[in-house]
Parts: C-alpha cells; sequence; structure tokens
C-alpha cells in the first residue's frame, strides 16, 4: 500500500470512518495472512487466526502514527503477532473437552429433530428427556461450544441485546465483533459466562436461567449486570 494512500486511510479510520478501517483491512490482507502462517499448528483454526490478526492490524491503525518514521506495515506485524499469541495463550484456558463436544452434539441434534417434530422450538425438560442430559448439563455443553453471540441477538425478557448494552463499543471491534466478543465473553468469570451464554445466546429469561444455575433471581440479576460491565470495560 502507498504510504501516502495509507496514511489518509489511517487518518480516516482513526476518525471512525468504517469504509476506511474495511479498507485497511482489505488491503493488508497478505500481510496479516503473513503473519498468521507463523502459528500454523497450534489448535486454533486459520480463520480465527485470521480475524484475531485483524484485530491486531486494527489495533495497530489506532495507535500508530506516521511521525514514529517507520512505515506502518512494518509497525503493523509485531502488533498482530502480539494479537494471535495472546489470543494462543489466552484460549488455551477455555478449550472445549471432547466430552463437552459429544453432548454439545447430541443437544444440537435433539433440537433439531424436537423443533422437526413439535413444530417450535424446544422446552429444556423436552431436551433433557430426549438427550438423557440433566439441564445443567446441556447449559454447559451449549455455553461451552456455542458461536459467538451477535451483538444483535436479543436475550427472552426485555429484548435488550448485548449491542444495546455495550452501547459505547468502538467502531473497529464493530467490524469483526465476534472475534473481541469471543475473546470479552472467554474473559468473564465462569458464572457470569454461562449467565451471559443463557441470556443472549439461548435468550432465557432471568427466572429460566436461575432454576437452570440453581440460585434466586436477584443472582442472575446481579451476576449479568456484573458481567454486562466487564464486557463494556473489555471492548471500549
Amino acid at each position: 500500500m502507498n504510504e501516502s494512500y495509507a496514511h489518509g486511510l489511517i487518518g480516516a479510520a482513526k476518525g471512525g470512518d468504517k469504509e476506511a478501517a474495511e479498507t485497511i483491512v482489505r488491503e493488508n490482507s497478505g500481510l496479516i495472512w503473513s503473519v498468521v502462517r507463523r502459528y500454523f499448528g497450534r489448535g486454533a483454526e486459520s480463520e480465527d487466526l485470521y480475524q484475531i490478526g485483524c484485530l491486531g492490524l486494527l489495533k495497530a491503525v489506532k495507535s500508530y502514527d506516521e511521525s514514529y518514521g517507520t512505515c506502518f506495515s512494518t509497525y503493523a506485524v509485531p502488533k498482530i503477532a502480539g494479537e494471535i499469541r495472546r489470543f494462543l495463550r489466552d484460549d488455551g484456558a477455555v478449550k472445549v473437552s471432547r466430552g463437552l463436544k459429544e453432548k454439545a452434539f447430541a443437544v444440537r441434534s435433539a433440537r433439531t429433530a424436537l423443533e422437526q417434530r413439535l413444530g417450535r422450538e424446544p422446552r429444556l425438560s423436552e431436551l433433557s428427556e430426549e438427550t438423557g442430559l440433566a439441564p445443567e448439563e446441556i447449559a454447559e455443553a451449549e455455553n461451552a461450544s456455542a458461536p459467538t453471540a451477535s451483538l444483535n441477538r436479543a436475550n427472552g425478557e426485555d429484548g435488550a441485546a448485548l449491542e444495546d448494552m455495550l452501547s459505547d463499543i468502538g467502531q473497529e471491534e464493530r467490524l469483526i465483533e465476534y472475534v473481541s466478543l469471543r475473546e470479552a465473553i472467554a474473559s468473564l468469570p465462569e458464572k457470569e459466562r454461562s449467565v451471559i451464554a443463557l441470556r443472549y445466546y439461548r435468550g432465557l429469561t432471568q427466572d429460566d436461567t436461575a432454576k437452570i444455575m440453581k440460585v434466586s433471581q436477584v443472582q442472575i440479576s446481579r451476576m449479568e449486570r456484573k458481567a454486562v460491565e466487564r464486557l463494556r470495560s473489555y471492548l471500549v
């Protein structure tokens, strides 16, 4: 990328121009992949590593200053590599066991079969009967294996979405929201992570979430509030 052209895009992206940020990612795709390839074979999917690399690139955009006297690509490489290394280090603590994956597969299969048979979303009790798993096991399996929720996914009580709860998310996180949100959710304490998963992945009410986690609705409300505060502080 021509440096003067790059500086113009970087300035625009820093000013909140989403299209400029997307252009920078697109035109530096080869650079990102060149860094990603160094980390193949370490237990992570290449596409996941690429998306993490995109996050590193956008963080480089945010902190880059041309007065450094370094071309942007040179400055960005260690930022991309550092973000990937951090992901590989932190992600190791949240890897899903084979047993949980098998349970999650059984739950997904049962859910699909029940939806076809009943013509509606199955109840937790029906899933439990179909799979032979306890409600807590179903929640744990779905929490561990579910893809990252969309910021626009509403919960089942008041229609609130994570995007509404985290209204001050920066534009670079919005560009690759599922990567940054995945990292943020993975960083939560286990109980808060479960609350977010049940409330926003599964769309359950606080009462239903409380029954699954065997605590009071008031405790769920407190944990959800704390989790949202942590997510907000992570993502801004």
